[in-house]
């Protein structure tokens, strides 16, 4: 191809960056002669870190400002971590491309205990409404604390003592190469990922048909039809971060497998919904999954937590 410059926005914590820098390499790698340069977006998710997501607007806040470049031009693609991706996109933006995933689990990382054998009473930080949920319901004697903060905040805090185990997702470890941190993984089965946890997403005007070309190499396709189940799950949900809501799809031969979570804040009621359909009906799949969330009493979960 001609040389050219492509313009990425991205947040600036490590991981972010790394994420970017990866999507970089691959981009410079597939097209020689294209150059990539990076754009910090300093969004209002990285201002507020004082404060519940939930409580200040949801996962969005990690992704509005970066749009907003994209939408003026000033950027040609956004990566993402897909799980702070809303269900809706603006209508003139797409996902362009979603590269392999990494580990969806996700981890916890304690001073030397595993979850099972926490002290009672012991202090676990984490951000998310979901983890918070199964926590409870696995072990309602613990004391669930709210921790935001960019990843290698969070494990400093975790070594200062201000909490006795955190729970992360495994992709940003791994991507780090931070492995050595976690103390054990969560079985999807019994401790639900979020929507589009560990695969990153790369957005870009829809009617740039150059730019979707050039991303076209870094599309994983077995990645892509998993995150699109999951995304049909979440918006017939119409939840965000301020529900605890989990998703995770996965390719079993030609067949794709959905399990759904739905709970309540304080992890006593629990609603699961599992079901299997051809890799080529991903969003219809999430939407099966969806219904039968709702129909078995995840709607009155929903709606309850809406209306506080």
């Amino acid at each position: 191809m001609t040389s050219r410059t492509i313009r990425i926005g991205t947040r600036g914590s490590t991981l972010a960056m790394k994420q970017s820098a990866n999507v970089k390499k691959a981009l410079e790698s597939a097209w020689p002669g294209l150059h990539v340069e990076l754009l910090i977006i300093k969004t209002t998710g990285d201002r507020i870190v004082d404060v519940p997501l939930a409580k200040v607007g949801g996962k969005g806040l990690f992704v509005k400002e970066i749009e907003d470049a994209l939408l003026a031009r000033t950027i040609d693609l956004a990566v993402h971590s897909m799980k702070d991706v809303p269900a809706l996109l603006p209508g003139e933006l797409v996902i362009g491309a979603i590269p392999e995933r990494e580990d969806p689990r996700d981890v916890i990382v304690t001073r030397g205990e595993s979850l099972a054998g926490l002290r009672r009473g012991a202090k676990v930080g984490t951000s998310s409404l979901r983890r918070s949920s199964q926590l409870r319901m696995l072990r309602p004697d613990l004391e669930i604390q709210t921790l935001r903060g960019n990843l290698d905040t969070r494990l400093r805090k975790l070594k200062e003592g201000v909490y006795d185990a955190i729970v992360l997702a495994a992709a940003g470890l791994h991507r780090m190469g931070w492995q050595h941190e976690i103390s054990a993984y969560l079985d999807p089965g019994a401790f639900v990922p979020a929507i589009g946890q560990g695969a990153v997403g790369i957005e870009v005007r829809k009617d740039d048909a150059a730019v979707r070309e050039i991303l076209s190499p870094l599309n994983h396709s077995d990645t892509a039809v998993a995150v699109e189940a999951e995304r049909s799950l979440l918006k017939e949900l119409e939840g965000g971060c301020q529900v605890p809501i989990g998703g995770y799809a996965r390719l079993a031969g030609g067949n794709l497998e959905l399990s759904g979570l739905v709970a309540s804040l304080d992890g006593t009621e629990v609603f699961r919904a599992i079901r299997t359909a051809p890799r080529g009906e991903a969003e219809a799949l999430g939407r099966a999954v969806a219904k039968e969330l709702l129909d078995s009493g995840a709607g009155r979960i929903l709606d309850e937590i809406y209306r506080s």
